[in-house]
């Protein structure tokens, strides 16, 4: 981890702050001497003005940091008069690798680590009577997390009219915009990125309730050019984007933000060339307006003043942003994905020399790490998404290797968020990103870029007390401090306690360099063999007949050999190594049941933003008729599907050895479809697992129809008659009716509508609910009606109105929707939503085991994404005893790797070695 995030700043820093600030008064003294002789024979009123241009001029070339006396002071001062914080001693003689001892925060600042004195312990009991101590029994305690790349507050949620200010659409140059003006301080998402460890602006709520009192170190500028021009310049922050598909929002920072630019292409019809024209144009009046201001201020130190007569100082509101840009004052954040895009910005920053802090999605720049170290001003920090690529073309190319590559060639590496996306430098630290620059990457790199290492990022009065070790799956948050005050409420001492140790993580050197020889686009087939011999196998499941559908066959098994796709044999199996058999060892590893992903498009969708590369959306008969020519045809998945995709040998390469996908619509979506991700294409024998699943509808206030007119449709297609073959096999309860529905008032209506049906036909309607985000509220009821419940985001989030009466999970909640649905005796299974995040699925069943202090065993949290999900999606044949190999340990921890596939399926073995 290193000791760079968790210590204070060495004091000859403090020291050299002063000189350098001291020196440059000594020179503005001596430089201007002669013209403050000249000003004191001036009238008052000219010495005003002239003293105001003077110090203003000396102001603009300053260079932005913390002040002098920054280090001296005694309490924060974000702190309000009415929070009368408690001394907090955290206890750490336990500590690891960093520090041992002790952590002390009173008044919004650490007042020590380490060996705590006790003459300043009984000194602040002595003036404030109290002191709370916590034990954090050994556990990790780490700067609060910084994301550099976030749309919190100006993008926020649930998303309503008018709560949306992420950008404006008037104009592609528009640096003039800040996002303070749009910052919504009643974000639901604020609690939830607290509950992560995570400060961008400052999370907690203040005493003033207003946007500008949550602002870390706001510009001097932000009302006015009216202040003290002799305190020291503070960064500005912009952001300037130079994708040109898909149009994206502007970041916020932990301060002030100047938007510059947008997505061009789709909003104004625009190629890189009139984009290329654009930035170059705006920069040069930026640089017109900087020459100008400094051809003034030459003639005011050069006391000039008859030069000057009735001129003022140059000034343009809309370029004076831009001008701090050329000045070095900004940090400047680059949205940019692709190596020609990056090179445009390079050239950029050469023809008019500024620095860039950071690229940010830079999804091609482990492609170009020579082509980043030629920016102007040095190489920006790069900030990436751990796995979430290839939803639009420009992202296609991005790795999960990126981080790792990029270290290695000496860059500085940031996990962002791109809230409300994702964050996770724990599965960068899995892909090989070693585990100090892991935590580097969500602490202390990011408040570098940002121009606030001096405040956040190191061991500050923002502390986050962690359950484990922070890169270990299910390591969570106990306790949050933002300025020193804790932010949760029900500390989380329910939460188990997990390794404190980095994760031992798998060898991925060759997909690393395969990534990099094929550009993000390696060779994702597995290698088919008829034998192989398992070594040093810890332990076999597979499907069985008890309640789970999970068995253990061998604790220990330590030999098995596999045939065609079968076991033959389990622990005796000299007779079987003998011949043309492969020798796999899986060091301790085990092999379990194939895992089955529902709830993003697999199969349909390649490049989600790309039109072309997908089957599209199911045209949606309550916008308007359906074609006569479909008659009461409902459309089938196994239509569309489309094999060999990079979303899918992934998810294939993970562990998910069978998919079940629906088609993409909105009210009436159609009939799911059961398919193997590792075939080649549709012809391939047993491609298709279960040709027709379910049927698929959705019931949601986001439609553009009325809840009560889609229930109403519903209801007209179940108590109808004729119709398609699968919709009649729904009434007679022989399939299963899926219904996407977040409402947990939505639901309700549904489970009525289920009692009415079947009270009118005699027949049993099998229905589940699909993502289901406030199923928590009416459990037991759900579990009454025998409807299941498949969970598609393993830690909520109130995109939708829809969606905010969410059951949070640890550290906010103690129980998890998961495991509130199971307590209540519903049947439970998780899904995903992007295809991205379908390679990930055992890492969300290993979630949820390891959060839920012992509620979920590894059989049941097997059963989440295998048989609990084939019983909520009413599959009626007996599943392939597909198999999954893993190397390294513990399947649902980040130390195992899935080397290969024993698919009865395919009757073959698939290596990924």
């Amino acid at each position: 981890m290193g000791s760079s995030p968790l210590v204070t700043r060495p004091p000859f820093r403090r020291w050299a702050h002063l000189v350098l600030f001291t020196i440059a008064l000594v020179y503005i003294f001596l430089f201007h001497s002669s013209i403050f002789s000249a000003l004191s024979q001036s009238s008052p009123q000219e010495f005003a003005r002239r003293s105001q241009i003077l110090s203003k001029c000396a102001y603009i070339r300053a260079k932005p940091g913390p002040p002098p006396n920054f280090h001296a002071r005694t309490q924060s001062d974000r702190l309000a008069d009415s929070e009368n914080t408690t001394p907090v001693l955290v206890p750490a003689n336990d500590g690891h690798e960093v520090l041992t001892g002790d952590l002390l925060m009173h008044r919004g600042l650490i007042k020590a680590i380490g060996d705590v004195p006790l003459s300043l312990i009984r000194q602040l009991e002595l003036n404030n009577r109290k002191l709370e101590v916590i034990d954090a029994h050994g556990a990790w305690v780490t700067p609060g997390i910084v994301d550099l790349h976030s749309h919190i507050g100006v993008g926020s949620l649930p998303q309503l009219n008018g709560a949306g200010d992420t950008n404006s659409r008037k104009a592609p140059i528009l640096p003039w915009l800040r996002s303070i003006d749009g910052l919504n301080t009643h974000d639901a998402s604020y609690e939830l990125a607290i509950a992560g460890g995570a400060f961008i602006i400052k999370l907690r709520p203040t005493a003033e309730r207003s946007p500008s009192s949550m602002l870390l170190e706001p510009p001097r500028t932000l009302n006015g050019s009216h202040f003290d021009h002799t305190l020291t310049p503070r960064w500005r922050h912009m952001k300037s984007t130079c994708m040109w598909y898909v149009p994206e929002d502007t970041s916020l920072y932990p301060s002030l933000i100047h938007s510059q630019g947008e997505n061009p292409s789709r909003v104004y019809g625009m190629t890189r060339l009139d984009s290329g024209w654009n930035f170059r144009a705006a920069y040069d009046s930026a640089r017109k307006l900087r020459d100008a201001q400094d051809d003034f201020c030459a003639k005011v130190e050069s006391d000039s003043w008859d030069d000057l007569a009735g001129k003022t100082f140059p000034e343009e509101l809309q370029w004076e942003s831009l001008v701090d840009v050329l000045r070095g004052r900004v940090k400047l954040a680059v949205h940019c994905y692709e190596a020609v895009d990056l090179d445009g910005i390079v050239r950029l920053t050469n023809e008019f020399e500024f620095p860039v802090a950071s690229f940010h999605h830079a999804g091609e720049t482990y492609l170009v790490p020579e082509l980043l170290k030629k920016t102007w001003g040095g190489t920006p920090a790069i900030a990436l998404f751990a796995s979430n690529f290839r939803k639009k073309r420009e992202a296609y190319r991005g790795s999960e290797f990126a981080p790792r590559v990029l270290a290695e060639h000496g860059i500085d590496v940031v996990m962002k968020s791109d809230h409300p996306v994702v964050n996770s430098p724990a599965q960068a630290h899995y892909y090989g990103l070693d585990p100090a620059l892991a935590l580097l990457s969500v602490t202390y790199t990011p408040a570098v870029a940002m121009g606030m290492g001096h405040r956040i990022g190191m061991l500050r009065p923002d502390v986050v007390i962690w359950s484990s070790h922070p890169l270990s799956l299910a390591s969570t948050p106990t306790q949050v401090y933002i300025d020193g005050i804790p932010q949760l409420s029900l500390p989380g001492h329910y939460i188990a306690k997990g390794p404190t140790t980095p994760p031992r993580t798998p060898n991925f050197d060759s997909e690393k360099l395969a990534a990099v020889a094929h550009e993000g686009i390696p060779p994702l087939e597995p290698r088919s063999v008829h034998s192989v011999m398992f070594v040093n196998v810890s332990g076999l499941y597979m499907r069985g007949d008890d309640s789970s559908g999970v068995m253990r066959v061998s604790e220990q098994a330590g030999l098995v050999g596999v045939e065609d796709g079968r076991v033959v044999c389990v622990g005796q199996c000299s007779d079987f190594a003998e011949g043309d058999v492969d020798i796999v060892n899986l060091e301790g590893g085990a092999i379990t049941p194939g895992l089955t992903s529902f709830g993003a498009p697999l199969g349909l969708v390649e490049i989600r933003l790309e039109p072309s590369t997908n089957d599209g959306s199911v045209h949606n008969p309550l916008d308007g008729d359906l074609p006569a020519i479909l008659g009461d045809t409902i459309m089938r998945a196994q239509d569309g599907l489309m094999f060999g995709g990079q979303n899918l040998l992934l998810a294939y390469r993970s562990g998910v050895t069978t998919a079940i996908t629906a088609p993409s619509g909105t009210f009436l979506q159609g009939i799911s479809t059961a398919f193997s991700p590792g075939a080649a294409h549709a012809g391939v024998e047993n491609a298709s697992i279960v040709d027709e699943v379910a049927l698929h509808v959705g019931i949601s206030m986001s439609s553009r129809v009325s809840v009560s007119t889609q229930i109403a449709a519903l209801r007209n297609m179940l108590f109808g008659e004729g119709g398609d073959k699968v919709l009649r096999s729904v009434r007679k309860g022989k399939t299963t009716l899926v219904v996407d529905v977040e409402s947990a008032d939505i639901m309700a209506t549904l489970l009525r509508l289920k009692d009415e049906y079947e009270a009118h036909s005699g027949r049993e309607l099998r229905m589940t609910f699909a993502g289901a985000t406030e199923a928590h509220i009416l459990a037991h009821e759900i579990a009454r009606a025998g409807v299941s419940v498949i969970v598609t985001q393993s830690k909520p989030f109130p995109s939708t109105w829809e969606q905010q009466r969410i059951l949070a999970g640890p550290p906010i909640t103690q129980e998890s929707l998961v495991t509130a649905l199971l307590k209540a005796g519903v049947n439970v299974a998780i899904g995903v939503v992007e295809e991205s995040s379908a390679r990930n699925t055992r890492f969300k069943a290993g979630w949820f085991l390891l959060t839920s202090n012992g509620f979920i065993d590894r059989t049941t949290a097997l059963a989440l994404a295998t048989t609990n999900l084939e019983k909520a999606l009413g599959v009626q044949r007996d599943m392939p005893q597909d198999l999954v190999a893993y190397r390294g340990g513990d399947v649902f921890e980040f130390e195992a790797k899935a080397v290969g596939v024993i698919s009865e399926t395919l009757g073959r073995i698939d290596l990924f070695v």
